[in-house]
């Protein structure tokens, strides 16, 4: 949690505030004759016959003998002030009147506290507990206990609820060693000191929580350390990098190290300890590939950042500066896989790892993203982007229309899509990169994948020729979701059994034309889609007689009466009902 105070300048003028962003106010006709008031003969002393009432009510005080003090008191006032100026003129207005006191200007500085959610950045104020948007306590325990710690209750609440919860699973697992276990994970604490240093009004949702979140899940819940090995980590080499990013784009972020705080975009940032995490995490992708492919283990999960899939041969951009997975994929043909799969479940399209492998029919690159037609970031990543220059089909893009996609649409583009190529592909490793950003509740993502959805998926790939399989962290910026959505996905590589995969999924409607617009595309580089594609279209028909059902059943409950039809009015009921249609 963050907290924030702010300073406002209020006056009490009938709850008018006033600071140097407001427009200047006027006080209207009462206010210039007032001001006529204070003339030369006032100055001098000279009080009108008709003036005496006034001059009555005037404090004795006010009274001074002193001429100098009653020339500061009668001012002349220009015609148009501004708050500021009747504050300090406020010597000008000393009536007495107590029908007056309560518009005399009185400066105060009220305290706004607002705090920062844990769990998902937003700002709440001070008196709620909970987050208005994700509900989050504001003194959760998340960043200790993960998604265990109740999300309703105080930290200090927390820790027996934790313990009892996974004790047993720490009691098993606690004699568990690198030389037994089958999965690995990456991860170093230097990749925390990766954070944007500038103070905003809002903190940057790519911060160092994210991985601390996820580690105490994993921690509660006894994988790692546990049932998981760790892969020490090391900065990658020069000549690693250079097969995936152009020297120049390496010699910028590498210039970051001499920087307090530097800035690629608006909205990826770099202090000087980000080029030697991002380092670190590309290693750590390179070693596990290397890892696994040559047996050592079966499978790994590199928890990593900064993350990755937005950075292409030249550009640093969406919160990455190196890009883990293409790193990854590079490392493990270096260690003899001729065919790599990269399925990217984030929610923003992989531009930087589709523009690596755009000419690469070596590397095949399916992803699912929100698109939108364009309007979703990055942009990129519709369907008709395929590949180019003998490389086409081995670029597949599932752009969804909108957000709030969820399990059965995923499953469903899964299961028509995915596996049928990845399947004819036939590749010797495969590398998830894992944004969890569609997850539910996300802030940026805005879709509805569940940790089970999450599940399902890695339960596929994992099928695939023997299992070889890493995932890469990415993306995900709600605590929760990323962290019961990474435990999910680990606990699927270390074999726990996993539902079957269900048969008769049902998309939404969006879902289905987006897949039907994917196999269409596709159909001409993978054969083996057209069956897929002509059941679908059986399936398209069957949502059009569904929908002209429902709208007869609409039209069905406004109908009239027998008696009201058989009127005069029959005429008007054949118009409404669409029996007639007026040219």
């Amino acid at each position: 949690m963050v907290s924030e105070t702010v300073q406002v300048s209020c006056v009490t003028n009938g709850g008018t505030n006033s600071n140097e962003s407001f427009k200047r106010k006027h006080l209207g006709s009462d206010e210039h004759a007032s001001a006529s008031r204070y003339d030369s003969s006032d100055a001098k002393g000279d009080i009108g016959p008709s003036e005496r009432d006034i001059a009555a009510n005037i404090n004795e005080d006010t009274q001074a003998d002193d001429a100098s003090v009653c020339m500061q008191k009668k001012v002349r006032l220009p015609k148009e002030l501004t708050f500021q100026d009747m504050y300090n003129n406020q010597d000008a207005f000393d009536d007495d009147d107590e029908d007056d006191s309560d518009w005399e200007p009185v400066q105060k500085h009220i305290e706004i506290l607002k705090w920062f959610c844990t769990n998902c950045t937003m700002v709440n104020l001070d008196d709620v507990f909970l987050c208005d948007i994700c509900g989050e306590h504001k003194e959760s325990g998340i960043l200790r206990h993960g998604f265990y710690a109740s999300p309703f209750s105080p930290e200090v609440e927390l820790v027996q609820v934790e313990s009892e919860a996974t004790g047993r699973e720490k009691e098993i697992w606690s004699e568990a060693s690198a030389s037994n276990c089958s999965t690995a994970v990456g991860f170093d604490e230097r990749m925390l000191l990766h954070s944007e240093v500038e103070i905003k009004s809002h903190p940057h949702p790519e911060r160092p929580d994210r991985l601390r979140a996820i580690a105490a899940s994993l921690s509660a819940a006894g994988i790692f350390p546990g049932k998981c090995c760790l892969i020490p980590a090391r900065e990658i080499t020069l000549e690693e990098l250079q097969m995936v990013h152009s020297s120049e784009h390496i010699e910028v972020v590498e210039l970051t190290r001499q920087m307090f705080s530097s800035y690629f975009t608006p909205d990826t940032y770099a202090n000087e300890h980000s080029a030697h995490a991002a380092r670190l995490a590309a290693g750590l992708c390179a070693d596990l590939a290397s890892a696994i492919f040559s047996g050592r283990v079966r499978n790994g999960f590199a928890l990593v950042r900064p993350p990755g899939h937005h950075a292409g041969v030249t550009q640093a951009m969406g919160f990455c500066l190196h890009n883990n997975a293409a790193v990854a994929a590079l490392a493990a043909q270096a260690a003899g896989a001729k065919k790599v799969l990269i399925v990217d479940w984030d929610v923003h399209h992989g531009n930087g790892t589709q523009e690596i492998f755009d000419q690469n029919k070596s590397v095949l690159y399916i992803s699912l993203h929100r698109h939108e037609g364009g309007k979703f970031y990055p942009g990129t990543g519709s369907a008709f982007e395929v590949g180019t220059n003998g490389a086409e089909g081995y670029c597949v893009n599932i752009p969804w229309s909108r957000g709030g996609v969820g399990d059965n649409d995923y499953i469903f583009a899964f299961q028509h899509v995915v596996l049928p190529i990845a399947s004819k592909f036939a590749p010797d490793f495969t590398i998830i990169s894992a944004g969890f950003d569609a997850a539910r509740g996300d802030p940026l993502g805005c879709c509805d994948v569940t940790p089970a959805g999450y599940t399902q998926m890695t339960h596929m790939l994992s099928t695939l020729l023997g299992g070889k399989l890493l995932v890469v962290l990415e993306g995900g910026y709600n605590l929760r979701s990323i962290s019961s959505s990474a435990t999910a996905v680990i606990k699927v590589l270390l074999g726990e059994s996993c539902e079957c995969e269900p048969e008769n999924i049902v998309p939404s409607k969006a879902g289905l034309l987006t897949v039907l617009e994917v196999l269409k595309i596709q159909m001409k580089y993978w054969p083996n889609l057209s069956s897929s594609f002509e059941k679908l279209q059986l399936q398209r028909a069957m949502y059009s007689v569904e929908k002209k059902q429902k709208q007869v059943k609409r039209r069905r409950v406004f109908e009239p009466p027998l008696w009201w039809r058989w009127g005069r009015k029959q005429l008007l009921f054949h118009i409404l009902t669409g029996h007639f249609h007026l040219k």
